[in-house]
């Protein structure tokens, strides 16, 4: 079985850490819940759904970025530590089952299977980090405890008693990483980007399934495929957008930061600028969901909002996630931002006309991008070709 193990490198440069299989399933049973949010929104896409959507992917994603922490110091390669790592994927499973109803009868169950997925992270880093994690989560541990204590009590809450306790423990998450120092987690930058990238890629592959849903009982016809080819364009260029060109820069850029400010960098990065790309592709998948059945149609409000406005939440986390790590150029990605929103009143006419304009913005803010980057640096230090 494949652990994630250093690879050795050269002296002066730091160790190579890849994921493991472990942590690949891991992923897998992670972006169940964010298949059963795309279903919840989909089915409600007013304020009321993106709020609820909004709430438990924000306490959802803060507990998979601590497990994305834990193994990359806590490998899990002993029987004990796998053992322990399934337990925190049935608490995610668990929350994944109780997403469709968890403001309604399948509150608790939602709150014990966070409760348990956090006692299974504190748990292992206190069983099997090293000095500097033990020492660290020391104090993270209580601080966790209450955000999953007020998750708990607000599956059990009723009616607005549950929005207060989730939106509370949402608040509290976000200003945790400020209540305790983060200089003694030690980040490997390899693990850490690869780990991060494929639950991108994964959560991607979402917005692909969506059109696989939205065509069931379907006719297949020239529309239907039409429609279905063009949702997929959009995905593969949202897929461009993050991977291409800077994958191996945002690995070098996070390395390259000095071992006590990485952590802190890594949160920035990868925590706090992902929540909006990755609600974004839950966003996305809805509106695709919903658009695949009414390619000739014109969508509602909240339909082409949920198209225009996933993909704008796209751009706007990777934007901010690169300019965390100082990577390309983001001036135009914030165009693009404009540019997507803007496609929004086409789909008031017509579904498809939206989605063709979508992915037109997109491949002119790569091209005017790659081409403001090839106009100055040499041909030598970029070979990356058009999308």
């Amino acid at each position: 079985m494949a652990t994630a193990e250093p690879i050795e490198a050269a002296p002066g440069i730091e160790p190579t850490v890849r994921v493991s299989t472990l942590e690949l399933f891991f992923d897998l049973v992670f972006v169940s819940t964010v298949t059963a949010l795309t279903t919840v929104l989909a089915a409600d896409l007013t304020v009321r759904g993106w709020v609820r959507v909004g709430l438990m992917l924000g306490v959802i994603l803060w507990m998979y970025g601590g497990y994305a922490w834990l193994t990359n110091a806590v490998a899990p390669t002993s029987r004990v530590r796998r053992t322990l790592f399934l337990t925190g994927m049935g608490g995610f499973l668990a929350m994944a089952l109780a997403i469709p109803d968890a403001f309604g009868a399948a509150g608790w169950v939602f709150g014990a299977g966070y409760f348990v997925v956090n006692a299974v992270h504190s748990g292992l880093f206190l069983y099997a980090g090293g000095p500097g994690a033990v020492a660290a989560v020391r104090t993270l541990a209580p601080l966790n405890l209450v955000s999953a204590g007020l998750v708990l009590a607000g599956g059990i809450a009723p009616g607005a008693w549950r929005y207060a306790l989730w939106s509370l423990a949402l608040a509290f998450q976000i200003i945790t990483p400020y209540l305790h120092s983060l200089s003694s987690y030690s980040i490997a930058a390899s693990h850490f980007v690869e780990r991060h990238g494929l639950v991108v890629i994964i959560a991607l592959g979402e917005s692909v399934v969506a059109i696989g849903v939205g065509a069931a009982g379907l006719p297949v016809d020239l529309r239907l495929i039409a429609v279905a080819v063009l949702g997929l364009t959009l995905s593969y260029y949202l897929w461009w957008v993050y991977f291409e060109g800077e994958d191996g820069g945002a690995e070098g850029a996070l390395a390259s930061v000095e071992p006590q400010r990485r952590a802190r960098v890594a949160l920035n990065a990868y925590g706090y600028a992902h929540y909006p790309l990755l609600l974004g592709i839950v966003v996305l998948a809805a509106g695709i969901k919903k658009a695949i059945g009414h390619a000739t149609d014109h969508l509602t409000v909240g339909q082409a909002v949920a198209l225009g406005g996933g993909v704008a939440l796209f751009l706007f986390g990777d934007v901010a996630y690169r300019r965390v790590l100082h990577i390309g150029r983001s001036r135009y990605r914030l165009w693009g931002v404009v540019g997507v929103l803007a496609t929004i009143p086409l789909g008031l006419v017509m579904a498809i006309g939206q989605l063709v304009a979508l992915i037109l913005v997109l491949l002119a803010m790569l091209v005017i991008e790659y081409r403001a980057l090839t106009g100055s640096v040499s041909r030598d230090e970029v070979e990356q070709p058009l999308p």
